[in-house]
Formats: C-alpha cells, structure tokens, sequence
C-alpha cells in the first residue's frame, strides 16, 4: 500500500541520516532539519533587507534606490511606475514568481523607472542554475541582471565560473550582468568583489 511505502521510505532515510551524522532519535532529526529550514528562510530574508539598506544608502546621491519585491509590487499597485505597459507586465510575472528578490529604481524628475533586477543569495550554489536562465531572461527584456551573493565558495569550481561569464561550448552567453561577491578572491570577469559599501557596485 501507499501507506507501507512511505513508512519504508522514512526508514530508509532515518536509516541514512543517522549513519551519516551518528543521530538516531527521530524527533531530533525533525527538530535540527526544521531549524535548518528556519534559518535558511528567515537568513535570506535578512539579507535581502541588508542589501536594500546597504546598496540604497551607497546610492542616495544617484537617484537610484533598490527596493524589495514587496516594495515593488506596492509600487506598481499604487501606479508609481513609469515604465511601458510591456515592461510593466513582465515585471508582474516575475513578482508572481517570486523570481528576483530585490529591484533598481532609478528616479527622473518626477517619474520613477525600474530597470534592473537583482538575486540576492546567502549562497546559491545548490540554485545557480535555475537562477541563471530567469537572469537572462531579464537581460533579454532590457533589464539589467545581476546577483549578490555572500558565500562564493561554489565559484571555486570552473563550472560556476563559466555560468557567469559565458564563453564555453556549456554556457556561450553570460548568465548575469554581474555578479557581486562578498570575497575578493573569486574576482574574474563579470564576478566583482563587494564591499559593504558598495562600492564596485554604486560605479557600475
């Protein structure tokens, strides 16, 4: 029955978690995996908070603000926005996605634009690549992409590096803008290394 094969199945991972990590209580296991989830969901969204503060502050004297994808669903809800209609739509399917988690807002006048959309990632090697292709979809559309990223680690690996960069028979086209590392030393190409002010950024 389907009720026996989901029992085998939980043994079989009780069986695998304990051999790997030496724990054999069943409720313990559910405790540390859920305070895992916990801190993965609610680290990000600090960081997300972070990076609209820190980025927002370097770039006060720009007309630029970043903004979360809350803020930018208020804004086009309120009708803030100044961008075409088809600009508009497209910016709607990726809130509906939950596709970038902050967005660049550039100020002219009286009139505010969107044109750049950003993934913020305490680490994304376990995501880069269906992170990647929403990228370049933005890039297609005429926005500008680009990802912030706190543990660059992955970037040790060739791989990860060409799905930045492009220019492999893998991965031809650049996946991003730029991506922004809190490390200088993965620093090639179109990865750059931040600063908490931003600096790197705020230039380009």
């Amino acid at each position: 029955s389907n009720d026996e094969a989901s029992q085998i199945w939980r043994a079989i991972y009780e069986t695998h978690v304990h051999r790997k990590s030496g724990i054999d209580n069943a409720d313990i296991i559910s405790k540390v995996l859920s305070a895992d989830q916990s801190w993965k969901k609610s680290s990000g969204h600090a960081f997300e908070e972070m990076i609209k503060v820190l980025a927002t502050a370097s770039l006060q004297n720009s007309g630029i603000s970043i903004v979360l994808q809350r803020d930018l669903n208020n804004m086009i809800k309120d009708e803030q926005l100044n961008n075409e209609p088809r600009d508009i739509s497209w910016l709607k399917e990726q809130i509906k996605a939950s596709i970038f988690d902050l967005y660049a807002i550039v100020t002219k006048g009286e009139k505010q634009y969107c044109y750049g959309c950003i993934q913020s990632k305490t680490s994304i090697r376990d995501r880069v690549t269906r992170d990647r292709e929403p990228s370049m979809q933005a890039m297609q559309s005429f926005f500008w992409s680009t990802a912030i990223v706190l543990d660059g680690d992955f970037l040790r690996l060739p791989k990860f590096v060409s799905m930045v960069n492009g220019g492999t028979s893998e991965h031809p086209q650049n996946g991003w803008h730029g991506m922004y590392v809190f490390s200088d030393q993965y620093t090639q190409g179109r990865i750059y290394p931040l600063d908490l002010n931003f600096t790197i950024y705020k230039d380009h």
